[in-house]
């Protein structure tokens, strides 16, 4: 029995790698800046998160160590059985007076972003919700539906004249918006003026994930202050081991929203804390976003430079002007065949794959940092144009 029960595992696999969706964990053995040793070489990646170049930073790898000779470097208990230590709640205290969605803001920090969206979704949201997502958000504030029991409604990508629709239309006890603030895979911002707008007509919640925004855009405070928006119905996600460097995530909004994930999130309390070690090196990572304009300012220049210079490439651009650069090659095949040819040249930018996106649009999703310096994007941009001349 169990025999059958792996054959039909291996047949499963082997599909997938027939259908060039067969994925590999490919080992960093070192890693400076933008640099990263792969398959003992040493490639320039632009698959990372790491936004401002913090993760490698000397200072906050010092505040680490301080916090860990402190603290210790396991939490040893969940947040409410004696696991919730002063770093913690000091950098949840900063975290809300930072990205201050609305007015006395809290906020409660979790191991990672996936377990911050199911939690938010899970608290807000019953048998009696509608959940109204858009397309292409990010699969954990889908699974935090279904985490809730609630119906989920997903609407076109960006499209808030066909949100309002089903909104009207809806006849649920509670309504709830979900989405993305930057897309992960396009790049692209989400409408949140007029979202908000719709949620206060039509009095649902709006759930933010703000996972590529927190620390870049909005001089660092994320999207919401880049659209000068706040109010007590927001409810905001951010990461922190993306451009903050380090790892975790967050949820700030309305003390009451706060005080219920923290008294009832399955994803908060039935789970170990993160070690107060983090929470210590991220209060110093922090300070850094907050006096990242030199960061971010690099980080834009990066981002225009590609914009303007990959003009004419055969494959698509979306309309992103944020770190997030995707090539929309199409075939997954084609799309490992342009990774493979880039990492040949020394550039380490891996195929994204359904289903991480739609079928049919397989790409490579060059990903810019404050750690690249000019000769990085310039190696980059020569690279695609040498591949181009061939392609096809």
């Amino acid at each position: 029995m169990a025999d059958r029960l792996v054959d039909t595992l291996e047949r499963t696999l082997a599909a997938r790698a027939a259908d060039g969706l067969a994925r590999r964990r490919r080992v960093v053995e070192a890693r400076a800046g933008a640099r990263v040793v792969v398959d003992g070489r040493e490639l320039v990646g632009f698959a990372s998160n790491d936004y401002l170049g913090l993760s490698t930073d000397p200072a906050l790898a010092e505040a680490a160590a301080a916090a860990a000779r402190r603290w210790g470097v396991g939490a040893a208990a969940s947040h409410l059985l004696g696991g919730h230590h002063a770093p913690h709640e000091a950098l949840e205290s900063d975290l809300a007076a930072w990205v201050a969605p609305c007015e006395g803001a809290r906020a409660v920090t979790f191991s990672s972003g996936y377990l911050a969206n199911l939690a938010i979704v899970s608290t807000l949201a019953d048998r009696g919700t509608e959940v109204f997502a858009d397309r292409l958000n990010h699969a954990c504030l889908n699974d935090g539906a279904l985490l809730a029991r609630a119906r989920l409604v997903r609407y076109p990508h960006r499209d808030a004249a066909a949100l309002e629709r089903r909104l009207a239309a809806s006849r649920a006890r509670r309504r709830l918006i979900a989405t993305d603030a930057v897309f992960s895979m396009d790049g692209d911002v989400a409408p949140l003026a007029a979202l908000l707008a719709l949620a206060e007509r039509h009095d649902a919640w709006l759930v933010v994930d703000d996972a590529h925004g927190f620390g870049v855009l909005g001089r660092g405070r994320g999207t919401l202050a880049e659209f000068h928006l706040a109010s007590p119905r927001i409810v905001l996600m951010g990461t922190l081991g993306k451009a903050a460097g380090v790892a975790g995530a967050f949820v700030a909004a309305h003390p009451s929203v706060i005080e219920a994930i923290a008294q009832t999130a399955r994803p908060c309390v039935f789970t170990t804390a993160a070690p107060p070690m983090l929470a210590e090196t991220l209060r110093a990572s922090l300070g850094l976003v907050r006096d990242g304009e030199r960061r971010r300012a690099r980080l834009a220049r990066h981002v225009a430079r590609f914009r303007a210079e990959a003009d004419g490439l055969p494959w698509t651009m979306t309309g992103s002007t944020t770190p997030i650069q995707p090539l929309v090659v199409g075939g997954n095949r084609e799309a490992l065949d342009l990774a493979r040819s880039l990492e040949e040249r020394g550039l380490f930018v891996p195929a994204i794959r359904p289903p991480t996106v739609p079928d049919g649009t397989a790409r490579l999703r060059v990903s810019f940092s404050a750690a690249h310096d000019d000769d990085d994007v310039g190696a980059l941009l020569h690279a695609l144009h040498e591949v181009a001349r061939g392609w096809g």
